[in-house]
């Protein structure tokens, strides 16, 4: 059983872990392009540099620790969202991302698992509202609604990569990722929904 004073150090570790969290992106936002090493890192964050080693790990460590920040507050927005429309889960991913470009952009470049960004969250989100569209009679029983999701995440994964490389602006990036979505629901639209899902493929291109 944890003791109070271990429940208390446990509390200060994590106080301190979100501060140097924060004190990175607030050197990416000061300046993009900057090189964040753990020494500005840990004076921004005023803590000693063996903290921000202890707590987070080396340089490269502190990429893969936003993204697991970025993921874990996405999962936060999504979970309020309950089974959710598949269309507002791909529109709260993409609106996070835009919310901070800099930040996203970077950790995006720099994480070399940056692929996986969107595995947790919103996959989990994205197939509990396929399966729930499926429920409803809106998708056929026949179809994968696993499959599908994996399939709007890849593509949005993508959309994604051509937002950080500054290919596309927020509303392409947003575009594309929901045009991914609609092709995957009318695909597997059940027959009295097929024309309302195909709709906005009638009515919008790839963007």
């Amino acid at each position: 059983m944890q003791t109070a004073e271990g429940g208390l150090r446990e509390q200060h570790k994590a106080r301190r872990r979100i501060r140097i969290l924060e004190a990175t992106r607030e050197l990416l936002r000061d300046n993009p392009e900057s090189v964040i090493s753990t020494e500005r890192i840990a004076e921004r964050a005023e803590v000693a540099p063996a903290t921000v080693y202890n707590l987070i790990g080396p340089r490269e460590k502190i990429w893969e620790a936003l993204a697991a920040g970025f993921t874990d507050e996405l999962e936060h927005r999504l979970m309020a969202l309950g089974a959710g429309d598949p269309r507002e889960v791909v529109r709260s991913t993409v609106h996070l991302f835009v919310s901070d470009p800099v930040v996203s952009r970077r950790m995006v470049r720099e994480w070399e698992e940056s692929g996986l960004v969107l595995d947790r969250s919103p996959l989990t989100q994205l197939r509990r509202a396929m399966a729930g569209a499926q429920a409803q009679g809106i998708l056929r029983a026949d179809v994968n609604t696993d499959a599908l999701a994996a399939v709007v995440g890849t593509s949005c994964v993508g959309a994604l990569h051509q937002w950080v490389a500054a290919l596309i602006d927020d509303d392409r990036f947003l575009a594309r990722a929901l045009f991914a979505l609609d092709v995957v629901l009318a695909a597997a639209a059940a027959d009295p929904h097929r024309d309302q899902l195909l709709a906005p493929l009638r009515t919008r291109g790839t963007g």
